[in-house]
């Protein structure tokens, strides 16, 4: 069972958690900000069930966002144009436990999620994140 939020706050709906990240996007420095400012960012309460089956999660819990499309500087490897957009998926309930449960603020935690997914678009890889302390 998931914890309470902190000092007894009400959850943050979607839309709430969506203004978080846009905030975080807003404050990257160029010429990151420009590269993302076309990537929608998405908040779902949990993955979906594709996306946790290709993930091989244990629990929906097990993932705080996702990027999906072609990393930057990717798209000429996959031949002919592609229909998808890239997006940045957030996932609610995951990221809210994440507060309840570290006491870190729901700013950070929303942030460095957002980081991690837009390194991924940035073509970094879990090790690559992990070196510059977004893994």
């Amino acid at each position: 069972m998931p914890a309470a939020p902190p000092g007894g706050a009400r959850a943050p709906a979607a839309d709430e958690i969506e203004r978080i990240g846009q905030a975080a996007l807003d404050a990257l420095p160029e010429p990151f900000r420009s590269h993302v400012r076309s990537v929608p960012i998405r908040v779902q309460d949990f993955p979906d069930e594709e996306t946790e089956r290709d993930m091989e999660l244990e629990s929906p819990f097990d993932i705080l966002g996702l990027y999906r499309g072609v990393p930057l500087g990717h798209d000429a490897e996959l031949g002919p144009p592609r229909a998808d957009v890239d997006m940045i998926f957030l996932y609610r309930r995951p990221i809210l436990d994440r507060w309840c449960e570290t006491g870190e603020t729901l700013e950070d935690i929303v942030r460095d999620t957002l980081l991690h997914e837009i390194g991924h678009h940035f073509g970094m890889d879990e090790d690559d994140l992990e070196r510059i302390g977004l893994g």
